[in-house]
């Protein structure tokens, strides 16, 4: 079976589980704390992020998320995630590098560094400025999923896609942090809670990272 080496709030190993759950695939947790940088995890990734799956029994080993997701899109037949026309499958892989990049270093980022790690690793008390400036840009965010709703019934188009989980699992670990002000954003809600609704989503919202606890309506699908 196949083991997926994560930590709760990774948004890039969510959004890997969703594609497995979705695509029916086992595997095995393993919690991995990459900040602190432990030998047999650093063997296994010498670049020191999660997620990491492995296969033992073959000895495969798949790092970096789209790397993996794109595995078992060509391995795994049926509910394709990275589907339609090749125009189709380009737009879907732009917005999972809008999500994984722009969304990731403007909003996830900062608050995973501010409101995890400095209170886990460094035991230190969040930066009041940096937070602020995280969730003005989770609203323009949201402003364009807002949009993309708008004109289109998933993210990318007519289906559900790697789009969808990419931004559902980063905006599930902002949301999670508290960064998140859903004012103004009916259509982003209705989006997010049909995917909260799914079965692959619902370990995820289960799902808590230690001291650190959601705001209280985190797992309620209608929030």
């Amino acid at each position: 079976m196949w083991q997926l080496y994560q930590f709760p709030l990774c948004p890039f190993s969510r959004k890997i589980r969703l594609l497995l759950g979705e695509k029916g695939v086992g595997y095995e947790l393993l919690r991995e704390s990459p900040w602190e940088r432990r030998d047999e995890f650093i063997d296994l990734n010498p670049a020191g992020r999660t997620p990491v799956m492995v296969d033992e029994g073959r000895g495969q080993v798949l790092i970096d998320s789209n790397a993996i997701a794109e595995y078992f899109e060509e391995t795994v037949e049926g509910k394709a995630m990275i589907n339609g026309t090749a125009a189709q499958r380009a737009e879907i892989r732009r917005l999972v590098a809008w999500f994984d990049q722009d969304f990731f270093y403007e909003v996830t980022g900062p608050l995973l560094f501010e409101r995890m790690q400095k209170r886990i690793v460094h035991r230190q008390p969040p930066d009041g400025g940096a937070l602020r400036e995280a969730m003005k840009a989770a609203n323009n965010h949201l402003d364009y999923v807002d949009y993309l709703i708008d004109h289109r019934t998933w993210l990318a188009g007519a289906t559900m896609s790697l789009a969808d989980l990419a931004a559902a699992a980063h905006i599930s670990v902002a949301d999670y942090l508290g960064g998140i002000d859903w004012t103004g954003h009916e259509q982003t809600k209705g989006w997010y809670s049909g995917l909260k609704s799914r079965p692959s989503f619902r370990p995820l919202l289960a799902e808590r990272m230690e001291i650190i606890t959601p705001p209280k309506y985190y797992e309620d699908v209608d929030f």
